[in-house]
């Protein structure tokens, strides 16, 4: 071969030596930020878990909250509050 064949045959192999190494960095660099969606995908997913389970206990509470018996239980227990006429009395633990 001359040297001109040569010349341009180490031409189109650097051409394409660049070529692989600017797709092999484009792809690594798509499946880093992949990783990340994925990592960031699932902390929403665990978030989102933990919102619809404090929902449910909520709405749980609410329709509790419009039992009249669970209201006065709450506001015996939470607030210390007694119906009219009651003598409220506390039991003291003598363990000590």
């Amino acid at each position: 071969m001359s040297r001109k064949g040569k010349g341009r045959q180490y031409k189109w192999i650097l051409v394409a030596a660049l070529f692989i190494i600017y797709f092999s960095s484009v792809l690594i660099n798509q499946q880093v930020h992949l990783n990340q969606v994925e990592r960031d995908q699932i902390a929403a997913d665990s978030r989102l878990e933990l919102a619809k389970r404090e929902n449910a206990e909520l709405l749980k509470e609410r329709d509790l909250l419009n039992d009249i018996n669970y209201v006065e239980k709450i506001a015996r227990e939470e607030l210390g509050m007694v119906k009219a006429g009651e003598i409220p009395y506390s039991l003291v633990r003598k363990d000590r």
